[in-house]
């Protein structure tokens, strides 16, 4: 005699399984890692403080008049 199958539990985990299939995919061919995500960010940032530091603004003594 055979298992008995829930039609709805076998069709949503079939839905389930094709899901993290195409997931995995797309991980595959758009994803970053953690670790590059945070090297860039770091860079990012790093840019932005080196730009900011030579910012000249108007309350530095060192711009002159304009």
């Amino acid at each position: 005699m055979a298992d008995i199958v829930n039609l709805n539990r076998a069709r949503k985990a079939q839905a389930r399984a094709k899901k993290r299939a195409e997931a995995d995919e797309n991980a595959v061919k758009f994803g970053r890692t953690k670790a590059q995500r945070e090297v860039e960010r770091a860079q990012a940032e790093q840019v932005r403080a080196r730009l900011d530091a030579h910012r000249i603004g108007p309350d530095d003594p060192e711009a002159g008049p304009r």
